[in-house]
């Protein structure tokens, strides 16, 4: 099958590559003259046989509605879309419906699988009209991992990247589990071999995943993590999951929490925990470190005078 692929990056570049090796004809285009075929969308569109494919990698917002407003002047109808970028869902509707105008087909796909997809396969979460994806599946055959699982038609528009939003918030809430469980065993003088503790997990327990896997080889890279600064980012999709948790009433605390966790991570000090300290200080006399790395006084230091009103005590 042929089809074009807008946006060469680590992502949309090996899914390309994959494509090609398994005997599709892609024509890709990018930013980049060194690895673009073609000098341009209209040219890449001309490019391409009708009915038309062409699949969308460049980053969520702005750089995806400029580019599907650019394909929805050039393409003609009979033609699909297909947004694989990481995309809102209700952007999809609003896509989907402006498309739709030109006779042209909209489908979206929540990909997985990273920097390890060109060898092990990209899992799919599709969504749009059943023609559309019919027309697709060669295209999604190639790109999924080997065997039956890896691809699903998750619903209409919007479906894909809901699925994939969940997919992330999920993901979320394992990685910190993950973090957690082992700053507590790094925290305890009984356990001495922590990356070994992590890597005898791998089989025959209910946790073992690809994800602990990836966890016991960034021990086996850097044992402590000490050449790591703790600053995680959000790419969106924890903050989507959790938004559409709150519209749906679902509760979420785990997802939700590890969401804040991230943001946690990026305040080296914390202005809520400064408060935190102080309060402790007010009402418990607790000491407290300052600004020059020396303690303030607490309830037992000389000269302190924390002593709170009756009814404040306890």
């Amino acid at each position: 099958m042929q089809i074009g692929m807008i946006g060469l990056g680590k992502m949309g570049g090996n899914m390309a590559e994959r494509l090609r090796r398994a005997g599709h004809d892609v024509v890709g285009y990018d930013r980049d003259p060194k690895v673009s075929d073609v000098g341009g969308l209209s040219e890449l569109v001309e490019r391409l046989n009708t009915p038309r494919a062409v699949w969308v990698m460049v980053p969520a917002g702005d750089p995806t509605r400029a580019t599907l407003r650019e394909l929805g002047e050039l393409l003609s109808p009979g033609d699909v879309v297909v947004d694989g970028g990481n995309s809102h869902y209700l952007d999809d509707q609003k896509h989907a419906e402006e498309l739709a105008a030109k006779g042209i087909s909209f489908v979206d796909v929540g990909v997985s699988g990273g920097v390890w997809g060109l060898r092990n396969g990209y899992a799919l979460m599709v969504g749009g009209e059943a023609d559309a994806v019919t027309m697709l599946m060669p295209v999604f055959e190639a790109l999924k991992p080997e065997g039956e699982d890896g691809f699903v038609h998750a619903g209409k528009v919007g479906a894909g990247h809901f699925a994939k939003m969940v997919h992330n918030g999920i993901e979320y809430g394992v990685m910190q589990a993950f973090a957690e469980g082992w700053e507590l065993l790094e925290a305890t003088d009984l356990v001495t071999d922590v990356p070994a503790t992590f890597k005898s997990w791998r089989t025959g327990t209910v946790i073992r995943s690809w994800l602990l896997d990836l966890l016991v080889r960034a021990l086996e890279e850097d044992a402590d993590l000490s050449e790591l600064k703790g600053y995680a980012a959000d790419s969106g999709e924890g903050r989507w999951t959790v938004q559409a948790a709150v519209d749906h009433a679902v509760p979420l605390p785990a997802i939700t929490a590890a969401l804040y966790a991230r943001f946690a991570s990026r305040q080296e000090d914390s202005p809520a925990m400064k408060m935190v300290a102080a309060l402790r200080n007010q009402f418990g006399g607790h000491a407290v470190s300052s600004t020059e790395g020396q303690h303030a006084k607490g309830a037992d230091s000389p000269g302190a005078d924390v002593t709170p009103p009756v009814e404040a005590q306890g």
